[in-house]
């Protein structure tokens, strides 16, 4: 028998061994676009460029980089407890945030799940709202509802109920009876917004559609973001979350907001739930829980759903779910220090206050050739542009790369659409200096 050939050596600044996700490997690996540290409102590459960051890392580092009191209370933590097992065992700070965050959630949204992604969060969501129909006697209700353009991570069930078709249809036939609500963006009504738009509350009433379709009796849960953010920032029309609400109570059928990006300040408030005067079954969390800084994720759920749990006999598990990684040590010492830094450096209220001056300095864009939309709502802002012929995706893609590499600056895109999501502590000065690095980048390939 031949021995197999020996493996060459792997080079340790090699970029081939790394698939990264959600990335163009190709085009990267030629011109990698990669920091080495990053300060507040900062990156820093290898060659000690600054780097602007626009993107809030990816919608999750709402208090800036790096800051000192949660550097310092992971590193306290780690030095203190690396790890409890989170099945039957546990530790102070696990209780301390879930009571700071339920704390923050609007009614009685009184209980927390926690998991370490939002992927995971929009899963445990899901499996909650199953398994609750189940134990009051509704085992029936299996059906889930989405929305289109909804994006609710990459674990099986959030792609099933999401609505991104790139994101869904390499991977069969996902989970079965699952519908899909329509998505909230019309151009032709809603161009160049300001917030929530007023044209667009009546396609909540498509729930009442598909409940004639499957029957309520069938249905469990509805999932929708408050602002469909990884599809290109669409804030909800006017009245449209409460329309849904008042359906989804009209029919006993559950409704899960995923707030893993605007949740912790994105629109001004703890979560957007409070915004829009609206309180869901469940509240998904992820992204600024911890500032981006240890993975984290979790579900806020209604006191009515836990207690339909806590039956039975005492000893008896109540819920077969978790991970092995739930309310890890270093990521609750993470979410407390965090918390803290919201509440003292009045961080919600601050991107509430700038708000209206972030709409202005985005709409000065509007006329530049090729922009064909821009929407604001609270400290996000998404930028549409027109397509060069049969390459989609392109125009933005090389505005992202001239950004990064010409003009020190970060921002995500999506298909066609700029994205910018800052964090908390950005200043009036970088936000005026952000649209004019995206009007730059923009010009440069007109």
């Amino acid at each position: 028998m031949s021995r197999p050939a020996e493996k060459p050596a792997l080079k340790p600044n090699d970029l081939e061994a790394f698939w990264m996700p959600f990335t163009a490997n190709r085009s990267f690996k030629k011109r990698p676009r990669i920091v080495v540290r990053a300060k507040d409102m900062h990156y820093y590459t290898a060659e000690g460029r600054a780097v602007l960051d626009g993107a809030a890392g990816m919608w999750c580092c709402n208090a800036g980089h790096n800051r000192g009191p949660i550097v310092d209370a992971i590193r306290a933590e780690a030095d203190t407890l690396d790890y409890v097992p989170p099945f039957q065992f546990s530790h102070p700070k696990a209780f301390s945030l879930a009571s700071r965050i339920a704390a923050l959630a609007p009614g009685d949204l009184d209980h927390v799940f926690f998991c370490n992604s939002g992927s995971e969060a929009a899963d445990t969501a899901l499996k909650i709202a199953l398994a609750y129909h189940n134990v009051r006697g509704e085992g029936a209700r299996t059906r889930l509802i989405g929305r289109e353009r909804g994006y609710h991570g990459v674990g099986f069930g959030g792609i099933s109920v999401g609505g991104i078709s790139n994101v869904r249809k390499y991977f069969g036939g996902l989970l079965a009876g699952v519908d899909h609500l329509p998505h909230t963006y019309n151009r032709d009504e809603q161009a160049f917004t300001k917030g929530e738009p007023e044209w667009g509350a009546h396609l909540a009433d498509e729930l009442e559609r598909i409940v004639a379709l499957h029957d309520a009796s069938t249905i469990a849960a509805v999932i929708v973001e408050p602002m469909a953010g990884s599809t290109g920032v669409l804030p909800p029309p006017k009245g449209y979350l409460q329309r849904l609400r008042a359906i989804c109570d009209k029919y006993g059928i559950l409704l899960i907001l995923d707030e893993v990006i605007t949740g912790f300040g994105r629109l001004g408030h703890a979560f957007a739930a409070e915004r829009y005067g609206v309180v869901p079954d469940m509240i998904t969390f992820a992204k600024g829980v911890t500032s981006g800084t240890v993975p984290m994720g979790g579900v806020v759920i209604r006191k009515g759903i836990y207690d339909a749990f806590m039956r039975g006999p005492e000893h008896v598990i109540e819920f077969f779910h978790g991970y092995t990684y739930s309310a890890h040590p270093l990521a609750c010492a993470a979410g407390l220090a965090t918390l803290d830094l919201y509440r003292d450096e009045k961080l919600f209220e601050r991107a509430k206050k700038l708000e209206p001056k972030w709409a202005d300095a985005a709409m000065r864009l509007k006329g530049l050739s090729g922009v064909l939309d821009i929407r604001t709502v609270g400290l996000t802002a998404a930028i549409d542009l027109a397509s060069k012929p049969d390459a989609f995706g392109k125009r933005a893609y090389e505005a992202m790369e001239r950004a990064f590499h010409e003009d020190d600056f970060m921002f995500r895109v999506v298909g066609e659409t700029i994205a910018l999501t800052p964090p908390l502590i950005v200043s009036e000065s970088q936000i005026g200096e952000m649209f004019d690095k995206v009007a730059k980048a923009i010009k440069d390939g007109a």
